[in-house]
């Protein structure tokens, strides 16, 4: 038998193999938690979710309008209303930022603005610079040669403006007319490099995105039969919905601004008929509660909340944030509480890792004499430590389940401090945005200090032996808190913060767990 079992056998080969592949597992474990970072970066890149066109056109000049401004208020926003146009609206409720009281603006830029309005090869319509007769509630009316009425009526509602065009056929014939809408954004945009921010289409019942740099250099086109188009930034955004069938939407760069256009298929009215057309515009902030209210007019609205991957940890996290800033009114509070309730319903979790952590503190006399003993015989080696680690039901790899859940709530919570909107000013000690990296790098330098305190208390004392796979990967741990105070430096306060104080509670809970486990 012995001479079967020696070691140019092919039993020993296989188990040489299978420990190969453990060790390996253990040494890859820093190596697979950097890669699913990048990844998470690179995927958004390389699988864009657009539908496009090679097609290029030429840039087409935008004609001034010469029509009468008037303005339309509302407690939640104002507008300029200019003919055909829309522009400058102003979010009543939100601040450029915290040391001013001036209003968020969107389509306030020269020649950014919303226009809905028609194409007709049978009659007269309305154009940019038509002059409206505007009553006391802002209606406006206008009639061409041919005795069709236009009239317009403009009502706001929270964020929506609804735009409601009623044509009447006087004419004795019938006419076709094709409604548009266009929305010409402004060359200066921000950019997230985590949150989906460009050209809006919803098509087909598909969200489709183009990023800012995409549309530099490419124009997307989409056929939809009930759908809606704009543009999103971080915190706001400015969709049009047209509430009619058969439509055609695109979206380019033309010249220094972005375009996005839609038109609908001719619509016949005949004569002595009336023809309304509504149209809804959104312009406000990427909230959940204010977009689920915006999808009663504009279906679906509220799938431009952009929460992740991980939305099923995003969603929940960003109510329980706001939930807790209710009753104590500062976020970084809130965030801190939301650590605690987050590690105590990882209690159970964490106790049995730190459980097994401190077995294989213990365990290490056995596996030092292991070493030892059949440090020439790797294959042997490895087999009697895994008699050791079944014997004490522990692997190495046991410690690190609270390590792997974190990972999607890392995600989750960072996802969730980008795209809050009243995040984007909250204030906590010397941050004044928690959305935002910390200015003086004091959070993560805390994070890193807590992060090796954490991990010299929680490291077990392990010879330091190439045939030992636990040591190497201790080695290689040791550059974490390096690695993750550089990385954490550039990114949102909150983010540090949930970290930094997971940290302190992870070394009390480990202090608890010590004292009354046996």
């Amino acid at each position: 038998m012995v001479k079967y079992l020696d070691n140019n056998s092919g039993f020993n080969q296989w188990n040489a193999e299978q420990a190969k592949q453990r060790q390996s597992k253990s040494r890859g474990f820093l190596s697979w938690i950097l890669m699913f970072l990048l990844a998470w970066w690179v995927v958004g890149l390389l699988f864009p979710k657009n539908k496009v066109t090679t097609q290029e056109s030429q840039p087409i000049a935008v004609e001034k309008s010469s029509a009468t401004v008037t303005k339309i208020d509302s407690t939640k926003l104002s507008a300029d209303v200019q003919g055909l146009r829309i522009s400058n609206i102003k979010l009543k409720d939100f601040n450029k930022s915290p040391d001013t009281s001036e209003s968020v603006s969107l389509l306030a830029g020269e020649d950014t603005f919303v226009e809905l309005g028609f194409v007709s090869s049978d009659t007269q319509i309305p154009n940019i610079n038509t002059k409206w007769n505007i009553d006391a509630n802002n209606n406006m009316t206008w009639n061409n040669a041919a005795k069709i009425k236009f009239n317009r009526n403009i009502s706001i509602e929270n964020y929506v403006i609804r735009i409601s065009d009623t044509i009447k056929n006087n004419s004795g014939k019938e006419i076709t007319i094709s409604p548009y809408a266009r929305v010409i954004y402004g060359d200066t945009v921000k950019t997230s490099t985590a949150v989906e921010t460009g050209g809006v289409v919803y098509a087909n019942s598909d969200l489709n995105y183009a990023k800012w740099m995409q549309m530099d250099k490419k124009s997307y086109a989409y056929s939809t039969v009930r759908g809606y188009f704009g543009f999103a930034e971080q915190y706001w955004e400015t969709i049009v919905s047209v509430d009619a069938n058969d439509q055609t939407i695109s979206l380019k760069k033309n010249g220094e601004k972005y375009w996005a256009d839609g038109n609908v298929a001719p619509i016949k009215i005949g004569a002595g008929q009336i023809q309304t057309i509504d149209t809804y515009v959104f312009a406000g902030p990427r909230i959940a509660t204010v977009l689920n209210n915006a999808s009663e007019n504009i279906p679906n609205i509220n799938k431009t909340m952009d929460y992740g991957w991980f939305w099923f940890f995003a969603q929940p996290m960003l109510w329980m944030i706001n939930w807790l800033f209710d009753m104590v009114g500062n976020y970084g509070v809130a965030i801190i509480l939301m650590t605690l309730i987050l590690r105590l319903l990882m209690w159970p979790l964490t106790r049995k890792s730190y459980t097994s952590t401190m077995m294989m503190q213990k365990m290490q006399p056995e596996l030092q004499r292991v070493q030892k003993l059949y440090a020439n015989d790797k294959a042997r080696l490895q087999m009697e430590m895994m008699k050791i680690y079944q014997t004490h039901k522990t692997s190495p790899m046991a410690g690190c389940l609270p390590m792997l859940l974190q990972i999607p709530i890392f995600f989750a919570l960072y996802k969730a401090l980008l795209i809050s909107v009243p995040m984007r000013s909250a204030r906590f000690l010397w941050i004044s945005d928690l959305a935002a990296m910390d200015p003086y790098f004091i959070l993560p330098i805390l994070m890193g200090a807590t992060m090796f305190l954490q991990q010299y208390l929680q490291s077990p004392k392990i010879a330091k032996n190439d045939n030992n796979p636990m040591a190497n990967s201790q080695r290689a741990m040791k550059w974490m808190p390096v690695l993750f105070t550089v990385m954490f430096a550039w990114m949102p306060a909150g983010l540090v913060l949930y970290w930094t104080v997971s940290n302190v509670f992870s070394m009390v809970q480990m202090y608890l767990i010590k004292k009354t486990t046996k």
